[in-house]
Formats: C-alpha cells, structure tokens, sequence
C-alpha cells in the first residue's frame, strides 16, 4: 500500500485517543461521517482492522495499539522536522533545554557555566516543565535537548549520556505506620495507593485521583495521606516537614540523562553534552571525595 499521510494519522490518533467518533470529529473540527470513512478506508489499504466498533463502544484491536504508538511518533517527527528547521534558519541561533523541576540533579548551574566557555555555544533557553513532559517536547522538536530521568522517562529515538545515578526511597505521609521504617522493601508497599502520571496506561483508569503533574502537587497528596510513591532519594531535598523519605532496598536505581535526538549534527547540543558531561564527572569526583572524608573521620 501507499505510505498513509500525515492526515490519515491524525484523524487515526483522534479516534485512537478518544475511542469515539464523535468526539474524535468534534476534536478535528469535522462532520464525523467522513472521519469514518477515512478510517475505514486507511483500514482497508491497510489491510488489517485497527478499531474494533459496537454500536456502544470503539476499542483499539492489537494492531490499532501498535499503530497508535507508530503514528504518533510519525507525526512528532514531522512537527520536529518543522521546528528544527525554523530554529536552523534563525539569524540569531538558539538551543533549548527542557527540564522538570529538580530534574538537573542539581548540575544545571555548572553545565551552564562550562557551556558558556564553548566556542560552539550560543544562547540557551531553559523551559521548565511538567512532569513527564520532557520527552514529547525533545520528540516534537519542541526542545533540543532535556534532562530525563531513565527508566521513567521513554528514551526511544534519543541518544543519552547518564549524569548522576540514585537510588529510590518510598515517600510517605509521616502519620503512615511504615514512616519509622528504617528501610522498606517493595513489597512493603503492597496494596498502596500509588500516583497516576501523565501517560500512565497502569493506573490510567483509576478515576480516584487526579494526574500528578508537578511535585507540589504530589507532596500535597502524599501529606494528606491519600497516596505513597516511589522516587529518586535527590526528592527528600524538596520534601515537606509532613512527609517523610524512606530508602527502598530493592527498588531499581534511577538514572539522570541528558537527552537528544538520534544523528543531531548540531555542534551547540555536541558542546552542551559535552559541559553536561564535565560537569557530572566533577561532581562525582567531589562527591567521592566527601564520602571518603566522612569515612575517615568516623574512623579516627
């Protein structure tokens, strides 16, 4: 078959996401009866079913899910190819970085300044964002670089350089019977009610509680006592007094990396990886040395 255009995939991805017709054309601002024909019609060039339709329900078959993740990815491309392009034919260059809140592993300012020695440096926005947000935005062509927190953060279609590794700690209200807890295990928090993020297909259908999309927001949450969550041990610097951090032995360890796309050929993000990359070692080195420092003061 052809290859679909760009409009096919966005009138796919409305219906995908609304899982209804109506709404889907409401959203693109069309009648639906042509939407359903050009969905049927991408169906039959296609040659497979991708929404499978009762008179009380649209619901994505198999096929539909992988297309969905596939056209989405098609079309931030094109959004990013525009961007790129606009941004590489400005006469005065500039490169973004999109982070959320703490997300620097607190090496942003030392990035900044080693980056700013570089010869290949030019003016750099810093975008502050959602949670979760980092990633659509350096797919989109929204952003030309961003820290991301790995596994969490999706780092398909990016080359990554890792920063900082941490381990994770369960974030509790500190009237929770586990907050005295010298240390948990995953198991510990069984049955716990856990946050629901942005995009997150677990808890996707829990109607309980709202998105978390900032960490103000979910250390009110977590204060009130009406969830527990599992996060890198860098949050306990931004934790409430009512809130309390409790290592987790066997949580898998979390990684900080600055994130761009795959075959960039850009020799401002090469220069900011490489002060991202300084920058951490240093503070690693630094870090070690402190530990070292303690180590022999406890034994003298």
């Amino acid at each position: 078959m052809d290859v679909p255009e760009t409009r096919e995939l966005t009138y796919f991805v409305a219906v995908a996401e609304e899982l209804h017709f109506g709404r889907a054309a409401q959203r693109l601002g069309m009648a639906q009866p042509p939407l359903s024909r050009a969905i049927a019609q991408l169906e039959r060039r296609m040659g497979v079913q991708l929404l499978e339709r009762t008179s009380r329900a649209v619901n994505l078959t198999a096929a539909g899910q992988v297309f969905l993740t596939e056209s989405r990815k098609a079309l931030d491309a094109v959004s990013a190819s525009v961007r790129r392009a606009q941004r590489a034919g400005r006469t005065d260059p500039k490169l973004t970085l999109a982070m959320k809140p703490n997300g620097d592993a607190g090496l942003l300012e030392s990035i900044l300044q080693r980056y700013r020695r570089d010869s290949d440096a030019v003016d750099i926005e810093v975008i502050v964002c959602g949670i979760g947000e980092q990633a659509p935005m350096l797919r989109d062509g929204r952003a030309d670089v961003a820290f991301l927190t790995a596994p969490y953060d999706d780092v398909a279609g990016f080359d990554t350089e890792p920063l900082v590794t941490q381990d994770q700690v369960a974030m509790l209200p500190r009237a929770h019977p586990l907050a005295g807890r010298a240390a948990l295990t995953l198991a510990d928090l069984a049955g716990e009610q856990l946050p629901r993020w942005p995009d997150d297909d677990v808890h996707a259908t829990d109607g309980r509680l709202p998105q978390v999309r900032d960490i103000s927001q979910l250390m009110q949450l977590v204060a009130l006592g009406q969830l527990v969550a599992v996060l890198p041990e860098s949050v306990r610097q931004r934790a409430w007094p009512d809130v309390v951090c409790v290592p987790l032995l066997d949580a898998p360890p979390t990684a900080v990396v600055v994130a761009w796309p795959e075959r960039t050929t850009s020799r401002a993000v090469a220069a900011l990886i490489r002060a991202s990359a300084e920058a951490a070692e240093t503070a690693g080195a630094g870090a070690l040395h402190r530990d070292e420092h303690r180590n022999q003061d406890a034994l003298t």
